[in-house]
Parts: C-alpha cells; sequence; structure tokens
C-alpha cells in the first residue's frame, strides 16, 4: 500500500496548535478533528468542512479552558460521537444524519479521574481508559458505567481488533492487556498479554499480528500470544524522533505510525507471514504527527500534527476502472472499494478472514459484485448495499452465476445449485439439480410480510425434469414432492411462498398449495404465465383468451378477456397494473382490476380497512361477494368487528349485521368510558362466543363476570331452557322453580308433549309422563318408561293403553316386549311373530312353546328370503328341517359349497334335480373337476361330456363317457357331435373328437370333402403312412380334373411322380410349365427331351427358335435322327443348320446299310504268322475299315488290340483299345479305355502315360464315369484334373475331400464351383446355406416370392426390405395392390427414400379400386391405415422428418383413416357420419379420383336427403365424367365451391370409376330436381359464414382442426386429445362411442384403437377395449 497527499483539510499555524484527536464515521460520510481549542471540526466525504460545535467543561465555574479533549469516537450509526475530556467526563453528541441539524447532548458519564483514550466498538458500549489504569464501559442505553478491568498504570492507549469484538489496553508501564467482548471462537488469552520495553503510545493490532512503538524508537510487531514475532530498530537513525500514534487499516492488513515529519507504514504478507515495510512518507516542516484516524473504507488516511495541520492522504494498492462505469480500488489485499462513476454511489468489499481478493466482476445488469478468495466468494448488491461473504473452495471459475432473484444469488456449479441472500455471510442453502434455467427455480425470500410468519424463505426446483422438490430454506427440511407425468418447462412460488404455479410442456397449466399438498389444473395450451407483484393474482394467456384469477384460492374462478394477440409482459406502477400485448405490429394494453388485486394483497397483509375501501368501490358480483365473505371470515377472526358488520351488511346478511352492531355499540361505550380494547370486554366476547354457536364459551366468559341473569337470559332468549335451568340450579337461583313452571307452560303451548313428558319424568311423575308420551304418539317411549318402573308394571290400565297405542303404532315388538314382561307369552309370541322379531319369538318359544320353535325358524327363513337375506335364511331352514328350502336358498345366495354340502346330507333322492343347477356354475367357472361328479349325482352325464367337449378337454369327456356309456353308445355320440361340429365349420374341434373314438378316416372324408387337402395329407401321413404317396397321386389327379395345376404339381411331386406333372402340362399345353418341372425333378437328359416334344408339336421356324432359345438345336436334330424321326431332322436342319443335312444323310444310309462283317481278325492271324512285315500296313487298312463300319468293325478292334496286348506290343495295343469308339456299348468303350490306361501307366513311359490318361479322363467323363477318371487322374497325381471330374459328375463332397487332403489350395476353387452350380442348377434352397443373396436372388427371378420373403426374413430387417420392395414393385405391376398392401401390413414399413413410390403408387391403387366403400371393405382401409401411420411414425424419427414427402403421407394417413372410419361406420349404420367422410375426403381429390368421390359424396348426401349438396356435388361428377370423355377438364365451373378447401386443379383421372348406367341414373336425378327447382344451388353455411365441411373460414382465413370421426371442422364442443392438432366435435365423438358400446363392432373398436394410438390416447371420458 502506497500513501499519496490529497489535500490539507486544516492548515496548520505558526507554533504549537495540536490536534488532539480525530475519527471517521462507520458509514464513511463525516470525518471529526478536535484541536486545542476544544472545537470539533466536522468535514464531508470529499474533505469539505461543513459543520463545528465546541465542547463544554464538566463544570462551568472552572471555566473553558479547564480541560483538554484526548479523545473522541463515532458510534456505529454514525449520529452520535462520544467526546472523552480530561475534566473526569464523557459527552454523548447527539449530531443526526444530515449537516446543520442540531447538536444535543444525550449521555454524559462522569468519572473519578481524567480521560486519556476511547473507543465505540459497538452499539450502546463506550469502552474509555482513565489516568488511574481503569479501563470501563459506559452503556448509553442505561446511562451507566462500569469497570471491565483495572490496572495500576495509566491508560495511554486503546485499539480494537478488526471487527471491534476485541480490545487492547496500552499502559505507561509497557504493559499491554488484551479484552474480548467474543473472541469468535479464536480460543486467545485474556488478559495482560505483554510488556514492552517502553510505554505503548503508538499501539495497533492488525490480522495477524500486534504492533507497539513508543519512545525507545523501536517498532515491535508481537504474536497473538505476545511473543516477539519482527523488530524495525530505528534507534540510530538520528533523523527519527519517538513513535507518538499507531493506526490499522480496516482490513487489519496495513499499519500506519506517526512520528516526527514521518509517516510509516507496514504491509502484512500474507505469503511470508511477517511484516513488509514500504517506503516511508517524509513531510518536511510537518513537525510530530499526534492523531491518525483511517476512513472506514480503507481509502483515506488522515494525520493530525503538533502545529494543528490536517492532511489527507489517498492509501490504495491499486486503482482500475471496469467497463468505463465503475473504478475498483484495491485499498488492501483483502479489501477493495467499487465506485460508480456515473453516480458516485461506492461500495466496500471486504474479505472478513482477511484473505486476498484475486478479482471483481460487476455482473447481472452492473448491478451486482462478485469476487473470489481463495477460500471464499464474495458477492454484493450494489443497490442495496447488502455485501455477502461465503466459504467456497474453488472450482476453477466453472461457477455460473444468476441474478435474476433481487435478494438471493444463485450460483450452479458441477450439478448443485448454491443458495447465498445478499447481506448474509452462510449459505442459504444448497440442492442438486442438473436444470440450471432460471425458469425450473423459484427462490423466495421474506418478500411479503405476514401476520405471525418470520424467516420465510422457500425454494422450488426440478430434482429430474417431471419431478418438483419445495424445501424450507430457513428450516432445512422438505415441504413437498409433485411428481408429475410430463415434462415441467417453467414454476414459480408465489411471493408469499405458500402457492407453486407450474406449467409442462403439454402447455398444462398447474397449481399446488404447498399447505395442502393439492395439486389442481387450472389452464390447458397456457402459452404465457405470471403472478402480479406484491399479490397473489395470477395472469395467463390460453390460446385467443387472457385469463386472471384475482383469488387463486378458487382456482375455478377465473376472469376472461378475448384476445388477438400474445402477452409478452406484466408491468405493475403507480396504482396500476398492465399485461402488454402484442397484436401483429401494435402493442396494446389491457388494464387489470386494481381493486381486486389490492383486496388480495390486503388481506394478505392484514390491512382490513384498505380491502374494505376496495370492496366498497365494486359492483356486487360473484366473485365480489366471495371476497366480503373472506372478509368477514378474518375481520371476525381479527376481532375487527366494525369491518365483519360491514361484511354482513353488504352480504345482505341482516340478522348478523344487527347482532355485530349490537355488539359494537357496546364496545365502543365500554372504550369510551374505560379506555382501552373494548373488544377484551366480557360482553363482548360473549357474544361473539354466541355469534360462533359457542355458547358454552359464552357462558364462561359470564360467568366468570359472575352474569348469572345474563346467562340465564341468553338461553331463554335461545330457548334452551334445560342449559338454563342447569345454570340456575348450580347457582341456587330463586326463580328456579317459576323457569321450570315457565319452561313447562311453554312446552305445552307449543304442543311439546315429548319434551314436557322428559320435564314430568325428571319431576318423577311417571304416570303424567306417560300420558304425555302416548299424546305425543310415542308409545314406545311409554313402555319404556313403564317397563323400567316396577310400580307401573302392575298397573294393568296403564299397561293396556301402552299396549293398545303400541299396536296400533305397528310397534309390534315393543308390545311383545312389554306382553313378555307382564308374562302375557301369548300375545307376546304373537306381537312377535307380527313383528318379524323372531329372534325374540324363538328365545320365547324355547321357553314356553318348544313345539313351534320348528315353525318359527321356517318362518324366519321365508321372512329372511323375502328381505333377499338369503345367506342368513340357509341356516334358519336347516334348524327348520327344511332342506330344500335351504338349498334353494344357498343357490340363490350363490353359496355353492354350502349347497354342496347340504345336499350330500339328504338320504331321499328329492334333491337331485338340484345338482344340475350348481353343476352348471361350477362349470361356467371351469372348475370342472368339481362340476363333473354333480353332473354325475344328478343323472346328467351327457351336460358333463358335453362340458368337457366344448371346454376342449376332450381326454376327460372320452374318459367320462367310456366309463358312464357302451363304446358303442360313445362312438355315436362323438361321431354325431363331430359331425355337428364339422357342420358349424369347427373342423379341428371334428377331427379331435373322430380322432378320440379311433376314427381317422372319417377325418380324412371331411377334410376331403370340405377339400382341406393339407390336413388329408396330414391324417394319412399319421394314420396310413404306407397310403402317402398314392394319397399324393390321386389328390393331384383330382386337382388336375379341377384344372388347379400348381397345387396338383405339388402332390405329383411329394408322390415322386415328376413325369405325371410333366405329363399333365404337355397334355394341357402348358410346355414351360413342363419345361421346368423337368428340368428341376427330371434327369440331366429330361428337359432337352421335354423341349424336343414341344419343338416337335410347334414345328417349323416356332421348333427352331424354342430349340436355339435353350441351347439345344443340335442336340435335338442328333436326336431326331438317332431315334428315326429323319423328316423332323430334314425339317430342323434345312431351317437352321444346312451343313447337318449330309450328316442325316449319312445316318439315315447306314441305318439302311446292313452288310455282312468281313473276318478281318483271320486275316491279322495269319498275316503276323506268315507275312509279319505286312502287318502294319493291314493294321491301318484295317483301323480304316472298322472306322467306316462302326460297330461292327469295333468288335474286331478289339480282338486286334487283346492280340497286340499278348504279343507284348503295348504301345500298339494302346492306341488299338484308344481306337474303340461304338456309341451304342458304352461299356465296352469304357472297358477298353480303361485298359488301355491301365496298360499305359504300367508299361509306358511317364510322358506317354500322362499323354494317354488326358485322352482317356474326358472320354470316361462323357460317358458319366466321372470316378473312374477321377481315380486314373490321381494315380498320376494329377490333382486338379481329378478335381473337376468329381464337380463335372457333381461329387463334390469327394472333391472337396481331395482337395483338402491333398491340396488345400483347391478349397476354395471347389467351394467357388459348388456355388456357381447350385446357382446354374436353381437350387436355391441348398444355395441358402451357402449364399443367401444369390439364392434370394435366384428365388425372385424364378418369380418364387414366398419363398424369397420367408428365407429374407430369418435375415436382416434391410435384407428383408429390399425383397419385400421388389416382391411389392411386382405385384403392383401386375395390379395386385392389396397384396402388396398386406405384404408391408405384415412386415412394417421402413422410411427408406426408395421405398416412397412404391407406398405412393400402392395407395394410388387401391384409391382407384372400385366398390371399396361397405363395411366389407374395412380390413383393406384399416391395413392401408395402419402402414401408413407406422411409415409416419418411422419417418417422423429418420432425416425426413417433416419433409414434403412426410407430409404427404400424413395427407395419405388421413385419407386411409377416413375410408377405414367411413366403412366402420357403414357397418354400424352411422350413415350420418359416413356421409360427411365422403363430404371431408372432397378436400383431398387432389390424390382420390374427382370423379369417385364426388360420386360417393353425392350419393351419400342423397341417401340422408341433403339434396343441395347431393345436387351439387352430383352435378359436378356429370361435368367430370363428360370432360373425362372429353379427355379434357378445362371447361368445369369452379363458382360452387368459391372459398371451400375443395380443390379446382385435381389430377386428370385415367377412366371412368362409375358404370354408365349408374352415370345415367344420376343424370336423370339432376335433371328431374333441377326441373323441379326445389333446391338452391349453394353449399350449407355454419356459425362462420362458410361452407360447413370447410376447415378454411373464408372470412377470417382461420383453420380449424378436422374432426377425427367425421372430417368436419371442429368449432364448439370440442374433445381434445393429447396428440396435438387432434380434436373431435363432441356430439360425433358421443354418437361413435355409442354405437360402439352398444353394438360391440369389432371394426369400430379397431377405430377407437388407432385413434388412441395416432392422438396420444383418448380423452378422460375415453372408452375401454375390455
Amino acid at each position: 500500500m502506497q500513501l499519496k497527499h490529497l489535500k490539507t483539510l486544516l492548515t496548520p499555524q505558526e507554533g504549537a496548535a495540536k490536534v488532539t484527536c480525530m475519527t471517521w464515521a462507520p458509514n464513511n460520510g463525516k470525518f471529526a478533528v478536535c484541536t486545542v481549542d476544544r472545537v470539533v471540526l466536522l468535514y464531508d466525504e470529499q474533505g469539505e468542512k461543513r459543520d463545528k460545535f465546541s465542547t463544554k467543561p464538566a463544570d462551568s465555574k472552572y471555566g473553558k479552558k479547564s480541560y483538554v479533549v484526548k479523545a473522541m469516537a463515532f458510534s456505529p450509526d454514525s449520529t452520535k460521537i462520544a467526546i472523552a475530556q480530561t475534566d473526569n467526563i464523557i459527552y454523548v453528541y447527539k449530531i443526526g444524519e444530515e449537516w446543520g441539524e442540531k447538536k444535543v447532548i444525550c449521555n454524559k458519564f462522569v468519572q473519578t479521574s481524567a480521560l486519556t483514550c476511547l473507543l465505540w466498538p459497538a452499539e450502546h458500549a463506550i469502552v474509555f481508559g482513565l489516568t488511574e489504569g481503569k479501563v470501563r464501559l459506559a452503556n448509553t442505553k442505561t446511562n451507566k458505567s462500569s469497570t471491565v478491568y483495572g490496572t495500576d498504570s495509566y491508560v495511554v492507549s486503546l485499539t480494537s481488533n478488526v471487527s471491534g469484538k476485541g480490545m487492547l489496553s496500552g499502559h505507561a508501564d509497557g504493559t499491554v492487556v488484551r479484552y474480548f467482548f467474543d473472541d469468535e471462537g479464536s480460543g486467545e488469552s485474556q488478559g495482560k498479554l505483554l510488556t514492552h520495553p517502553c510505554p505503548p503510545y503508538a499501539l495497533a493490532w492488525g490480522t495477524n499480528s500486534i504492533i507497539v512503538a513508543g519512545c525507545d524508537k523501536k517498532i515491535v510487531a508481537y504474536g497473538r500470544e505476545g511473543h516477539i514475532q519482527q523488530t524495525f530498530d530505528y534507534s540510530r537513525d538520528r533523523s527519527e524522533k519517538e513513535f507518538t500514534v499507531a493506526a490499522t487499516s480496516p482490513s487489519g492488513q496495513s499499519v500506519v505510525i506517526g512520528s516526527y515529519d514521518r509517516l510509516r507504514v507496514f504491509n502484512w504478507g500474507p505469503r511470508k507471514g511477517a511484516w513488509d515495510e514500504a517506503s516511508p512518507k517524509e513531510i518536511p516542516n510537518l513537525y510530530t504527527i499526534t492523531a491518525l484516524a483511517w476512513k472506514k473504507d480503507g481509502s483515506r488516511l488522515c494525520a493530525g500534527t503538533l502545529c494543528g495541520g490536517v492532511e489527507q492522504f489517498d492509501c490504495c494498492l491499486r486503482r482500475s476502472i471496469y467497463k468505463n462505469k465503475f473504478e475498483m480500488t484495491y485499498v488492501g489485499l483483502s479489501q477493495v472499494i467499487v465506485k460508480n462513476l456515473s453516480t458516485g454511489m461506492r461500495v466496500v468489499l471486504k474479505s472478513h478472514y482477511g484473505y486476498e481478493i484475486d478479482e471483481v466482476k460487476i455482473m447481472g445488469k452492473d448491478r451486482y459484485l462478485v469476487g473470489h478468495t481463495s477460500d471464499t466468494l464474495l458477492l454484493g448488491d450494489l443497490a442495496s448495499n447488502k455485501l455477502s461473504e461465503v466459504a467456497w473452495q474453488g472450482s476453477g471459475g466453472n461457477e455460473k452465476f444468476f441474478f435474476e432473484n433481487e435478494t438471493v444469488c444463485m450460483i450452479f456449479n458441477a450439478g448443485e445449485l448454491t443458495l447465498v441472500e445478499y447481506g448474509s455471510n452462510d449459505i442459504l442453502g444448497s440442492v442438486r439439480t442438473e436444470f440450471m434455467n432460471p425458469h425450473l427455480i423459484s427462490v423466495r425470500l421474506n418478500e411479503r410480510k405476514q401476520r405471525g410468519v418470520e424467516g420465510n424463505k422457500k425454494l422450488a426446483y426440478l430434482i429430474d425434469i417431471k419431478t418438483i422438490a419445495i424445501v424450507d430454506l430457513a428450516g432445512g427440511y422438505n415441504l413437498g414432492t409433485i411428481n408429475h407425468d410430463s415434462k415441467i418447462d417453467w414454476l414459480e412460488l408465489n411471493e408469499t411462498g405458500r402457492k407453486l404455479l407450474f406449467r409442462d410442456k403439454k402447455l398444462r397449466l398447474h397449481l399446488y398449495d404447498i399447505e395442502s399438498s393439492v395439486k389442481t389444473t387450472v389452464l390447458s395450451f397456457c402459452s404465457y404465465v405470471q403472478w402480479v407483484p406484491g399479490s397473489d393474482v395470477v395472469v395467463s394467456q390460453n390460446r385467443g383468451n387472457l385469463c386472471v384469477w384475482y383469488n387463486i384460492d378458487s382456482p375455478e374462478r377465473a376472469t376472461m378477456f378475448p384476445l388477438r394477440g400474445d402477452v409478452v409482459d406484466l408491468e405493475r406502477s403507480n396504482g396500476k397494473t398492465e399485461v402488454i400485448v402484442t397484436e401483429g405490429v401494435n402493442t396494446v394494453s389491457y388494464t387489470l382490476d386494481e381493486g381486486l388485486i389490492e383486496f388480495g394483497t390486503a388481506i394478505d397483509d392484514g390491512d382490513y380497512h384498505r380491502a374494505t375501501a376496495f370492496l366498497e368501490t365494486l359492483e356486487m358480483s360473484s366473485e365480489t361477494e366471495a371476497m366480503w365473505k373472506t372478509l368477514s371470515k378474518l375481520s371476525l377472526e381479527a376481532r375487527q368487528l366494525h369491518i365483519a358488520e360491514r361484511c354482513f351488511a353488504a352480504l345482505g346478511d341482516v340478522s348478523k349485521a344487527r347482532f355485530l352492531n349490537q355488539t359494537n355499540n357496546i364496545a365502543d361505550q365500554v372504550s369510551k368510558e374505560y379506555g382501552g380494547d373494548g373488544t377484551e370486554f366480557y360482553q363482548v366476547k360473549a357474544r361473539l362466543a354466541m355469534l360462533d354457536k359457542n355458547y358454552k364459551l359464552a357462558e364462561m366468559y359470564y360467568m366468570e363476570q359472575n352474569a348469572i341473569d345474563e346467562v340465564m337470559e341468553m338461553y331463554q332468549e335461545l330457548h334452551m331452557w334445560d342449559d338454563c335451568i342447569a345454570v340456575a340450579e348450580s347457582k341456587g337461583h330463586p326463580e328456579l322453580d317459576n323457569l321450570r313452571h315457565s319452561y313447562y307452560q311453554w312446552l305445552m303451548e307449543t304442543n311439546q308433549d315429548e319434551k314436557a313428558g322428559e320435564v314430568k319424568e325428571g319431576e318423577e311423575d311417571f304416570t303424567g309422563a306417560i300420558n304425555l308420551y302416548l299424546k305425543a304418539g310415542l308409545p314406545a317411549k311409554a313402555a319404556r318408561l313403564a317397563m323400567s318402573r316396577e310400580e307401573l308394571v302392575t298397573n294393568s290400565d296403564v299397561i293396556n293403553r301402552i299396549a293398545a297405542a303400541l299396536i296400533k303404532g305397528e310397534f309390534y315388538e315393543r308390545a311383545g316386549d312389554l306382553f313378555e314382561k307382564i308374562r302375557n307369552n301369548q300375545r307376546a309370541l304373537d306381537c312377535y311373530r307380527k313383528g318379524n322379531a323372531f329372534r325374540k319369538a324363538v328365545e320365547l318359544a324355547r321357553v314356553a312353546f318348544p313345539a313351534d320353535v320348528v315353525k318359527l325358524e321356517e318362518a324366519w327363513g321365508d321372512y329372511l328370503v323375502q328381505q333377499k337375506q338369503l345367506d342368513a335364511a340357509i341356516n334358519h331352514y336347516i334348524e327348520a328341517g327344511c332342506s330344500s328350502k335351504a338349498i334353494e336358498a344357498a343357490i340363490g345366495a350363490r353359496q355353492w359349497k354350502k349347497a354342496v354340502h347340504i345336499l350330500e346330507l339328504q338320504e331321499d333322492r328329492s334333491g337331485g334335480k338340484y345338482y344340475l343347477k350348481i353343476a352348471q356354475y361350477y362349470a361356467s367357472i371351469q372348475e370342472y373337476e368339481v362340476a363333473e361328479p354333480l353332473f354325475v349325482k344328478g343323472d346328467h352325464i351327457k351336460d358333463a361330456i358335453d362340458m368337457y367337449t366344448v371346454a376342449g378337454r376332450w381326454e376327460q369327456a372320452h374318459k367320462l363317457a367310456a366309463k358312464c356309456m357302451t363304446p358303442e353308445d360313445v362312438s355315436t355320440l362323438y361321431i354325431s357331435r363331430a359331425q355337428d361340429l364339422e357342420g358349424e365349420g369347427k373342423y379341428k374341434e371334428a377331427e379331435r373328437l373322430f380322432a378320440t373314438v379311433e376314427e381317422p378316416d372319417l377325418a380324412i372324408t371331411m377334410y376331403k370333402k370340405n377339400k382341406m387337402f393339407d390336413d388329408v395329407i396330414r391324417l394319412v401321413a399319421k394314420h396310413h403312412p404306407d397310403l402317402l404317396s398314392e394319397t399324393h397321386l390321386h389328390l393331384a389327379k383330382e386337382l388336375e380334373t379341377e384344372s388347379r395345376f400348381s397345387e396338383a404339381e405339388y402332390h405329383y411331386m411329394e408322390g415322386q411322380e415328376w413325369k405325371g406333372a410333366v405329363n399333365m402340362y404337355r397334355v394341357n399345353d402348358m410346355w414351360e410349365e413342363a419345361y421346368r418341372v423337368a428340368k428341376s425333378h427330371g434327369g440331366a437328359s429330361a428337359h432337352k427331351q421335354v423341349a424336343y416334344l414341344w419343338a416337335k408339336s410347334l414345328g417349323g421356324e416356332a421348333a427352331v427358335k424354342l430349340l436355339n432359345k435353350f441351347g439345344l438345336l443340335e442336340t435335338a436334330i442328333d436326336f431326331a435322327a438317332d431315334n428315326c424321326a429323319f423328316d423332323f431332322a430334314f425339317e430342323l436342319a434345312r431351317l437352321s443348320t444346312k451343313n447337318k443335312i449330309p450328316e442325316i444323310h449319312l445316318k439315315n444310309a447306314m441305318m439302311l446299310e446292313d452288310e455282312d462283317a468281313e473276318m478281318w481278325s483271320d486275316a491279322m492271324r495269319i498275316c503276323k504268322e506268315y507275312l509279319p512285315n505286312k502287318l502294319s500296313v493291314l493294321q491301318e487298312e484295317y483301323e480304316k475299315e472298322a472306322a467306316k463300319k462302326g460297330s461292327r468293325g469295333v468288335e474286331g478292334m478289339v480282338e486286334q488290340a487283346k492280340e497286340w496286348e499278348l504279343s507284348g506290343e503295348y504301345a500298339r495295343a494302346v492306341e488299338c483299345y484308344l481306337k474303340v469308339k461304338d456309341s451304342t456299348n458304352g461299356p465296352l468303350m469304357e472297358k477298353c479305355w480303361m485298359k488301355a490306361a491301365e496298360l499305359a501307366i504300367k508299361f509306358l513311359t511317364q510322358e506317354r502315360a500322362v499323354d494317354v490318361i488326358h485322352s482317356v479322363g474326358p472320354r470316361l467323363t462323357q460317358l458319366r464315369k466321372y470316378s473312374a477318371a477321377a481315380e486314373l487322374y490321381l494315380n498320376l497325381d494329377l490333382i486338379k484334373e481329378a478335381i473337376d471330374a468329381f464337380i463335372e459328375g457333381e461329387e463334390w463332397n469327394k472333391a472337396k475331400r481331395v482337395a483338402k487332403e491333398l491340396d488345400p489350395r483347391f478349397e476354395d476353387y471347389v467351394d467357388q464351383r459348388y456355388k456357381e452350380h447350385l446357382k446354374n442348377q436353381g437350387q436355391a434352397d441348398s444355395l441358402v446355406g451357402v449364399d443367401v443373396m444369390a439364392a434370394l436372388d435366384m428365388y425372385a427371378e424364378r418369380g418364387q416370392w414366398e419363398k424369397c420373403i420367408e428365407t429374407a426374413s430369418k435375415q436382416s430387417y434391410k435384407i428383408l426390405h429390399k425383397y419385400v420392395a421388389l416382391y411389392a414393385t411386382h405385384l403392383i405391376k401386375e395390379g395386385r395392390a392389396e397384396k402388396a398392401l398386406n405384404l408391408y401390413a405384415q412386415h412394417g414399413a421402413p422410411a427408406n427414400p426408395q421405398n416412397f413410390n412404391i407406398y405412393k403408387r400402392m395407395f394410388l391403387d387401391l384409391l382407384n379400386l372400385l366398390g371399396r366403400d361397405s363395411a366389407e371393405s374395412f380390413r383393406m382401409w384399416a391395413d392401408l391405415r395402419d402402414v401408413m401411420l407406422l411409415l409416419c411414425e418411422n419417418l417422423t424419427k429418420s432425416s425426413d422428418a417433416n419433409s414434403p414427402a412426410h407430409e404427404e403421407f400424413e395427407q395419405m394417413l388421413l385419407i386411409s383413416h377416413y375410408y377405414a372410419m367411413r366403412s366402420a361406420a357403414n357397418g354400424v349404420d352411422l350413415v350420418s357420419v359416413a356421409a360427411k367422410l365422403s363430404i371431408s375426403l372432397l378436400r383431398h381429390t387432389e390424390l382420390i379420383p374427382a370423379d369417385k368421390a364426388f360420386y360417393e359424396a353425392g350419393m351419400a348426401a342423397r341417401a340422408l336427403g341433403w339434396e343441395n349438396m347431393a345436387f351439387i356435388f352430383l352435378n359436378r361428377f356429370l361435368d367430370l365424367s363428360d370432360g373425362i370423355e372429353e379427355g379434357n377438364l378445362d371447361t368445369l365451373d369452379h363458382s360452387d365451391f368459391q372459398d371451400t378447401d375443395i380443390p379446382f386443379e385435381v389430377p386428370f383421372p385415367a377412366k371412368l370409376h362409375v358404370t354408365d348406367a349408374q352415370r345415367e341414373e344420376i343424370r336423370d336425378w339432376v335433371l328431374t330436381v333441377s326441373m323441379d327447382q326445389r333446391v338452391e344451388q349453394v353449399l350449407p353455411k355454419d356459425e362462420r359464414d362458410t361452407y360447413e365441411a370447410s376447415l378454411l373460414a373464408a372470412n377470417t382465413g382461420i383453420r380449424s382442426l378436422p374432426c377425427v370421426i367425421t372430417g368436419y371442422p371442429v368449432l364448439r364442443n370440442k374433445i381434445e386429445f393429447k396428440g396435438p392438432g387432434k380434436a373431435a366435435n363432441k356430439d360425433d365423438w358421443n354418437k361413435f362411442i355409442m354405437a360402439t358400446k352398444t353394438t360391440h363392432s369389432p371394426e369400430c373398436q379397431d377405430v377407437l384403437k388407432f385413434v388412441s394410438q395416432w392422438c396420444g390416447g383418448l380423452p378422460a371420458s375415453g372408452f375401454s377395449f375390455h
């Protein structure tokens, strides 16, 4: 800290004129200086002298110069100054808050010795030191002083710590003593602390240590317990003189010590924990400093000198400008002065714990301060000057501060909300929450004072997005938790913290009463809500209404105003409350009723006079009446009786107003006579108790004052004679007898005979009492009295009169009691019987007439049955032995077990008829095991069997039947029952019955008869597996005769008779199918033969084209030639391959040639023996000849080869064997070629052997001897060739094994070839296991869609939907849109953009179908609707949400719903609903074929007699149909549909959707109607002056919501759903619900289920699906 000289406040004089003392006011506004001439000068904050006053001596006789002012101090509130004088006195002057106020001495304290120093640390407590060594305390409140402690040494100095809670005194002997008023938990010691070497005139108490200096030129810093920490020794400095005075900065972190011409400055270094000396402030000619005073904000230091000068210095560490609006002056490490440059307002921000302030920010619209230290957080409100310092562990500056509330700062940090109240140094509260939005937190701290409520601090916040917690911050406990069903987006407590308003995402506004924990929904569609400041009035907006609750305790009573705009703000000022509304570009204000607002506020504040004044100004209405009632109740509670009287007068309650008027007169009279509050007078209190109907309390008030007559008068006035007499009796009142007489007289006059009788009874005049009771028509009361008095029982006259009266009044039971009392048992019993008092009758009979007991029990039972008390009757019947009645009662009471128990106890068979009824009950509740024996016991075995049959328990049924019936009967019963079931179409149940009696053939016959061939096959396979193939073939032939070829084909295949299927297709000229079957199921050449036959059937060019298509032309020619069909072969060759003609001729010739074989083998043998050198020539000639001769030459060739082999000519033998070729003799060729290979391997070179094998291998494969070829290859390690041979022979396992065992490199090669083979062969089923995608493609190509989809459904969703889309496209092209719909209904509709065209095409195709407006079409429309709903839900979750495509599909969903709804409505005869739907569909003619839509709407309107609409719609239909025929819709006249939402531009329908006959019928009707001129050609209009079915209002342009039931606009009487934009007309909705409930239509229930799903649930009065 540095000292900078600012100005001289008081100019020094030439000689000594010592400034004796100075002090700053705690509020920094005043600075006082006392000079040697004992005058106090007062300066303002800027250092301008503003005032002065002279002090006065203790005794004027000693003169004005008899004393010196040694010390002075301001009071903590800165309005007083205490002055310590050497003439043994302290004066306290009141100087006031403003300048120039009169100075008055308000306290004086006379002491025994001169005062030396003084402090004023706390209110009413002044501490001072005396020359005699005492330190004392003066109390300004009691005007007394007392000794704090005493020493023997003159007090030279006094100082306090930073907080003012502790003090130090310095004494002339060097002693320093410490004393605490409150040690603030530091635990530091009190008493003598240290002894300094010289008198401690300069004494300072800093934050961490004590600094002492004196005349020895040393400055010593002592620790907290008095040990020396540091010493600054200036004794060798000649320029230094003794130290005279010291001052501590308000923060305690700096100390300034004055000496001669110099101020030494010391700053505490928190890091080093020691004092650092700053450069001293040296001022020549200043002379000795006699006084120092530090301004309380730390910004200024003033020094007074020996010569009477006062200098002012600026003290600061640093200064900065913040946002060009504030000046920050750091006067110490822990103290900052913040000054507003525009207003000059200053705030001192200080760390009470002495922590260094790092930075200060000004936030929240430049109103709030936030400062950080290492361990605390400093917060302040510049407007109210309230500062707080709370413990706060640094969180890296991640805190978020919210200043929306003026009394509390909200701090969010890491999911925790902390609340700090400005002006409090403790954290108000801390809660866990993730929701940082100030709209989701509400804090209320003592915002409106309420009677009897202190410390009202409440917080409401979100625990999670659907749960609100309310906390009492003062008490630290939870007031309540609100669990809500929807997300909450706004909440706010009222100012008293008793009510909470909150709104959820569905725009519903709720009110929660914290005291009663009651939640009320007060408004829907709430777009704005706010509490009116200073009141409990609520303002909110709901769509086009402004809603105001003037009395929120009655949330159902809202005042509504229509609005055209949106509420944006609420302003309350100058006695007006205005709601600001934007209407387009304009801003309009609506003024609320201030009287109503003020009333609520006045009530809350307990200002009932103000409340009355407001109500006086209001017209009487239901709201005003409620307020008068509230005020009357509260004013009575508060004993403000004049106001209560006015309230009852206003409410028209004359009696209460008059009563209170009299009461007020009494109270006023008492108040006038005796003073005080008249309402405390006993008569007033008693009358108020009477008003509250608390007469006992009123009596107590009177009795306390011994006002007996007044009590009795009150009771008499109220005709409460009993209480009056009781009071008179208790007090022994002399008028008691007169009172009783008056009471009796009054009772008699007013015909209160009963009450008079009670009086007589009390007086023990029993006969008189009975007479009065009988007169009053109370014979029962008379009987009670008579029976209680023995003397009356013996009086037969009295008894007979009472009995006669009882019987006349039909009090039979009482009469019976009376007769029983006088022992007339017979009459008593008769009376009991008549009065149905059977219990008493039975008890009497048991004693007097035992023989009658049984009859009585039965009668008792009959009576109970009559009274519908069947349970109770059972036991009485049992007692009476009436078993059948007991059983009937038990059955009637549904006590089935009891009924069975009673039945089982019957010995005779009379109870048999009951078994059936009981058994039927147990059967109905499915307790079959209990029911069965009951049926059996009741001889209803067939019913028991039927029970089991109906329940599907065939085994038990059969078991029972077998036990109780002959096998033939069982069989007959079951077969007839099964035939009945067959007739009902319950084939499965019938089958089970046939199976139970082991008659499967009957089941087979049943299924065959009903053409259920799958079930036929299933049963044959189960019961006659040997006949399965035969059955398949039989069914195939039957199906073939019915031309059901594909099904017949299936059975041919299952019966392993593919040729039958081929033949079937051939016969029916279905060659493509025949070819497919032959290729799939026949051998390698079967399909070729079929192709050949197909071609042969076609002949000519067609045959050539066909064979070319299959690549079989040459094969067919060869086949024809080989099979001697030379004409067909020549025909094919001539049309395609003319070069084959010679070959055919040759084959033809060879067939014709039949020459003898020549004897070549003999020639060869002779040549070898005799001319060996000619052998080779002969051999060649023979081979040529053999080649020419074909098969006949072959045999000779084989013989020759054997000859070569025998003679060891292996090479020649091999050659000869290889030349053997005879296509007619395969085995011979194989044998020869194998022999050639064997010889080559054994005897020829490796190279030659390989050549031979390469030659033989392919020949063998041509002969289909694949294994033989492969073995040859393997003999020479030709692995690939061996594998190829196996592959060609389709011996895949062998190929794989060879590859795996001999050369794994070929494994992939084998797999690849296998896949290709499966693809080429079309073996999709096998391919699935190898390559699914290829298999699926194959199924698709071959049109096996069902198989394709079934296989794809086992794969991923994406794959499935690729093939679903392909299949759907195929179906739509074939015109089978319904099948495509079923496909999507089954597998779902993904939101793939590439599918959108499929969905649209499918939708449009379905709309174009004819005759689909009936109830039977419901399922199709419901499926379409469900698919569209699923698609729209999927779109909502996709990237295409809210795209044009999405909107188009939403429209399609709506149309589908209308069609489904219309079908359902037609099904339950809701023709008006169906008609409205047809009319609503007209607004969608951009998608629906226009001619169809207008036709259906017109016909529906016509059927209901809505002729205007029918005429216009059907006329439009005729125009459209004419336009379609002409190919142009340009000439249409749209004038009828102006100002409606029916589109003019519609797509051109491709064809007419109505038959010519229907069209002509319509034309005739339209013509007839127009000729009659009985209809107006205008559409009907509603209250909007708009066409009734149009959603768009013609005048306002407002679009109404369509009704989900009819599509008509929803205007009034609406039912709203949770889903946005969904509503229904109440009448239509109720009509539909009623139809659904009465008809139980599954279609209507399905519609409701859909509406629930689509609209987010049904309304509260909705429909249960159960």
